[in-house]
């Protein structure tokens, strides 16, 4: 049985696309927590050696290998040369220390910070605490962007679903001029999904996902950066408009929710004709996600 069950565990890392969406949403729910999947390699090990099977250990190098290949790469640190370090954070509107939140993320000395649920009066906090390092932002509907660089011609980017009735501003668009070139950046809050007993529920997220990659897609500028809490890992077919136009860490987990004991990455800082570095999470703040900040190399 260990055997069997390797075997059928190393099947579905290789094989996790095959996983059909069409019921409950499961394939974007096995891509979701798919690192996690390595445990039952540890679990097998164990029942492999109490029934002290050979075959079992043996079978038990497919998962080894398949995890390997999917994920060995984000192992380990990069300390290589990059031009621009960002900052990418859900900061939640139930935060109740924005200017602790602000302070903390300005340790990183990033040159670009993306926030998401700003709500006054917290927002006025955040301008307020960040604006001596970061003189350049913008700010459309919940989230903004706060840079060293000068910031132009940003506007809003319509990502809503139909579904949504209400007032919902979740996307912007600016351009970041920076010595080594301008930059396209993309602010987004993509919504949230459950986890229900009929499956995952994603399909505004993945409507929301849709749009945003046609944005991307049109924009006229070579270098993009997008950052956002896109509620979804980079594995998660859900954001295949997303991930398959623009580059993802190559260094990293990063696992950013929940805070308290995180999971999953599902605040991503990709780009277009640039490489996403090293990735890695930012110390607790008043947040129920997690900071992540990434080194960037453009070209």
């Amino acid at each position: 049985m260990p055997a069997v069950l390797a075997v059928l565990t190393a099947g579905l890392m290789v094989f996790h696309r095959a996983v059909p969406n069409s019921v409950g949403r499961l394939g974007s729910l096995l891509e979701a927590f798919l690192p996690w999947l390595g445990l039952a390699v540890v679990v097998l090990l164990v029942l492999a050696l109490l029934r002290r099977s050979a075959t079992a250990l043996v079978a038990l190098l497919l998962p080894v290998a398949a995890w390997t290949h999917l994920f060995g790469g984000l192992l380990g640190t990069e300390h290589g040369p990059h031009d621009l370090v960002v900052v990418q954070h859900n900061v939640s509107d139930e935060n109740t220390d924005p200017v602790g939140t602000a302070r903390a993320l300005v340790g990183a000395e990033p040159d670009l910070i993306a926030l998401e649920e700003l709500e006054p009066p917290a927002l006025a906090m955040y301008a307020q605490t960040l604006a001596a390092n970061y003189p350049y932002h913008v700010v459309r509907g919940t989230v903004g962007l706060w840079s060293k660089h000068p910031l132009t011609g940003a506007r809003l980017v319509d990502i809503k679903p139909q579904q949504i009735a209400e007032t919902w501003s979740r996307g912007l668009r600016t351009v970041a001029h920076t010595p080594h070139g301008d930059i396209a950046v993309y602010v987004a809050h993509l919504p949230s999904v459950r986890v229900r007993a009929s499956g995952l529920a994603s399909s505004r997220r993945d409507e929301s996902a849709d749009l945003l990659g046609k944005a991307i897609a049109a924009e006229k500028l070579k270098t993009v950066f997008l950052l956002g809490d896109l509620n979804g890992t980079v594995d998660d077919r859900g954001l295949a408009p997303l991930t398959s136009r623009m580059n993802t860490a190559e260094r990293g987990f990063a696992f950013s929710f929940p805070a308290a004991f995180p999971v999953a990455r599902i605040d991503q800082v990709m780009a277009r004709s640039a490489t996403v570095g090293h990735i890695r999470t930012l110390s607790p703040t008043g947040s129920d996600h997690l900071p992540v900040t990434a080194r960037i190399t453009l070209g």
